[in-house]
C-alpha cells in the first residue's frame, strides 16, 4: 500500500490561492496522473481555496489549512477554513446558488468541485468553519496489446 500525507497552511489572500493548487498539484505528481487529472484537482482545490476567503472570511485575513493523503491511488484532500461557517450546506451547494452575487462565477463553486472530483462532502459549524473533503482516484489505464 503507498501512502503519504502532507499538510500546508497560509493566510486567506486570494494572492494564495495560485500556491495552494501548484502545492497540492506538485504532491499528487508521485501518483503520476494525466494532465487532465492534475487540472481537474488544481480546479477543486482553486474553488474550495476561494470559497474559504471569500466566503468563509469575507476579506478578513486567517489561517486556511489543506491536508492531502494519497492511499494507493486514491487522492484525499480536505481544504479547512476557521470562518463563519456555512448555515445551510445543502442549499449552499446547489449550482447558482450564491450570498455574493457580485462576484464572476458566483454560485459554481461547489459544483465545480463535484465535476472534477469522485466526491465532494462539506462539513461547517456556524462561527467555527468549513471544512471541504474531496477525493480522487488517480488511475493510469494500461492498454493491453493483446490480440484475441
Amino acid at each position: 500500500m503507498h501512502q503519504n500525507e502532507m499538510k500546508l497552511e497560509f493566510d486567506s489572500r486570494s494572492c494564495n490561492e495560485g500556491f495552494a493548487r501548484v502545492s497540492v498539484a506538485a504532491f499528487m505528481t508521485q501518483l503520476n496522473p494525466t494532465l487532465e487529472e492534475v487540472a481537474d484537482v488544481k480546479t477543486a482545490v482553486s474553488e474550495a481555496v476561494t470559497n474559504a476567503i471569500i466566503h468563509g472570511y469575507e476579506g478578513k485575513i486567517n489561517k486556511i489549512q489543506i491536508r492531502c493523503q494519497i492511499r494507493d491511488s486514491v487522492l484525499f484532500i480536505e481544504v479547512e477554513d476557521y470562518g463563519k461557517g456555512i448555515p445551510d450546506i445543502r442549499l449552499a451547494m446547489q449550482p447558482l446558488y450564491t450570498t455574493k452575487a457580485e462576484c464572476d462565477r458566483a454560485g459554481m463553486g461547489f459544483a465545480f468541485m463535484e465535476a472534477f472530483m469522485d466526491s465532494v462532502e462539506v462539513e461547517s459549524t456556524v462561527g467555527k468553519g468549513t471544512c471541504v473533503k474531496m477525493q480522487k482516484k488517480i488511475a493510469r489505464e494500461v492498454c493491453s496489446e493483446e490480440n484475441d
